[in-house]
């Protein structure tokens, strides 16, 4: 099983959101039994929008950690909010967003959200091989 953890401190940065694609990247490409390259582009849009969640929604920072089981590419993203994402209509107009988790939840094929005892949560997602 191989695993990353990758700190994505920077406070609501675009940077810190390509970095989190970056180091999703490099750390598929390292893997001794590679993923199709749709599925990698998967497991980089669920890091995407996850990352972008927590910095948006949820104090600006966050870590991120990604292991690779046999069967499937676990991401896990914690950080300081102890809210949970919620599924909200979508904002067509006004820019407010709202599609993030409900294409999380349907690429994925399990989603979970966990309150950390240390104070925040950590949010999970399953994305198959």
């Amino acid at each position: 099983m191989d695993t990353v953890s990758v700190d994505v401190t920077t406070v609501r940065s675009a940077a810190s959101i390509a970095s989190a694609r970056e180091s999703t990247r490099d750390f598929l490409d390292r893997l001794v039994r590679p993923l199709a390259a749709e599925t990698a582009d998967t497991v980089v849009l669920v890091v995407s929008e996850l990352v972008t969640n927590a910095l948006r929604h949820a104090g600006g920072t966050c870590t991120l950690d990604l292991t690779a089981h046999p069967d499937s590419i676990e991401v896990a993203v914690h950080d300081p909010s102890p809210q949970a994402p919620r599924m909200r209509t979508p904002d067509l107009n006004g820019g407010t967003g709202g599609f993030g988790w409900p294409m999380v939840n349907r690429l994925a094929s399990a989603t979970a959200v966990a309150r950390r005892p240390s104070g925040g949560k950590t949010v999970r997602a399953v994305v198959p091989r």
